[in-house]
């Protein structure tokens, strides 16, 4: 049995649940208007300046997983993430510098926070397995997010490579986190760990904290 027959259940758990998530994708009110660069240029150096307090707590809340992790592939999945938050981290400086300074960046926007909190939650609480499965979910959505936010920028407002590189982080594949995600995954399901419904709960909290996000910025720079 090849790795792909392996973990067929595993994929299309994924599959399921992205797909439940999906249609909610336009309740996103602001990415849309950096698509069709409608939003004040304002919103990016606030979306910086929260950025990096995400990747932070994102950067800790990875490892703490990887250490409450008891099976070998869920620590691995969470291992190789961590990196990942370290360089998303740096690359916003570049949306820094051409951004300028958020003037509300002292006051943390709670709306903004939800998502790390809610992950620094899952760092002491949640199954690995489930976790992984919400969080997988989510990163597809981001990936989609990004992609179009990175575009805006280039085509509306003129940022550069190096603006818009944790964007196009986010947009890139990489299969072999997919692999480990699978791997990891499946690992749950057959050792019966992996509830999922508390996965699509999970995922489904991660989304509406995700989406909180955006529409937080997208309430407040609606002028």
């Amino acid at each position: 049995m090849t790795r792909s027959e392996r973990t067929q259940p595993a994929r299309a758990l994924l599959d399921r649940i992205q797909a439940e998530l999906a249609p909610y994708d336009d309740d996103n009110r602001l990415v849309p208007r950096i698509a069709a660069g409608t939003a004040p240029r304002a919103v990016f150096a606030a979306i910086a300046a929260e950025e990096l307090r995400i990747t932070d707590s994102d950067w800790r809340s990875v490892h703490t997983l990887a250490a409450r992790a008891d099976e070998l592939h869920a620590r691995a999945f969470f291992s190789a993430l961590a990196p990942g938050e370290q360089q998303a981290h740096q690359l916003l400086d570049g949306l820094v510098a051409a951004a300028g300074p958020d003037t509300g960046a002292e006051r943390p926007r709670p709306g903004c926070q939800a998502y790390p909190a809610f992950m620094a939650w899952l760092a002491l609480n949640g199954a690995a397995a489930a976790v992984i499965v919400a969080l997988y979910s989510n990163l597809a959505a981001f990936g989609r997010y990004c992609e179009a936010v990175a575009a805006g920028m280039r085509s509306h407002y003129g940022f550069g490579d190096a603006a818009c590189a944790f964007f196009d982080f986010y947009t890139a594949d990489v299969p072999e986190i997919e692999k480990k995600a699978l791997t990891a995954v499946q690992a749950g399901l057959d050792s019966g760990r992996l509830d999922p419904e508390e996965a699509r709960t999970f995922a489904r909290l991660f989304q509406s904290y995700e989406l909180m996000f955006w529409n937080t910025l997208a309430d407040e720079f609606a002028g």
